[in-house]
Order: structure tokens, then sequence, then C-alpha cells
């Protein structure tokens, strides 16, 4: 169970930052840790792990994050799998906000040939 919630928390890490990229060019841990509503201490060790498992880099002098290569193809495509199910699940009749809300506790269990289904059944 440790390792799931490892991955859900690194997402949400990764999709978040990905996000606040699209809003403003500079995004340090503080803006994580507000838009997630997480403590200074939890955020810093998150961020250290993104950084240690080569999927950011910080800027020492002014906190900035940036993605490495990687970093940024993990965060695409876990925001990818995050839209897919949000559209499948509106598709299947839910509210945006309540599909918006299940997407994101979805997108971090659901396997790649879930996935597929899904992207078949928004296409059709």
């Amino acid at each position: 169970m440790a390792i799931k919630r490892t991955r859900e928390s690194e997402e949400m890490y990764l999709e978040t930052i990905l996000l606040l990229h699209r809003g403003k060019p500079n995004v340090r841990a503080v803006d994580v840790g507000e838009e997630l509503g997480y403590a200074k201490s939890s955020v810093s060790r998150g961020v250290n792990l993104l950084k240690d498992r080569g999927y950011i880099e910080i800027d020492h002098e002014t906190g900035n994050i940036t993605f490495t290569e990687a970093g940024k193809k993990k965060a695409e495509g876990i925001y990818e799998r995050h839209s897919v199910l949000t559209k499948a699940l509106m598709k299947m009749g839910a509210e945006e906000h309540i599909a918006e809300e299940n997407a994101c506790r979805i997108e971090h269990v659901v396997s790649e040939e879930m996935m597929q289904v899904f992207k078949k059944f928004i296409e059709s």
C-alpha cells in the first residue's frame, strides 16, 4: 500500500507543477504547497524526492522548479490520463466537477490497458 501512496503523491506533485507552469513562468515549492494545501515540510520532502528521481531541477538561487525531459514526459502522461478519464466520466453522465474529482483519484491506479478502453470510449 505504501508504494501506491508514494506513486500517487509523486504523480500529484508532477501534475500540479505542470499545471502551475501553464499559468506562470516560475514555479517554486511554495506555489506547489499552496495549490495542494500541503505543509511546507511535506512539499520540501516531495519536491526533493522528485529531484532525486531525476524528474525536476531546482534553481538554488531562485527556487524555481523546472522539468527534466523525463519529468515533463511523465507529468504530461499523468495529465493526459486525467483529461481522458474526466471526458469519459462526463460522457457517461457525470457532472464536470464530479468527473474531475473522481478522475483525480482513478488516474493513479488505472492500468494502461484500461486507459486504452477509455480513450476508445471518448472517441466513439
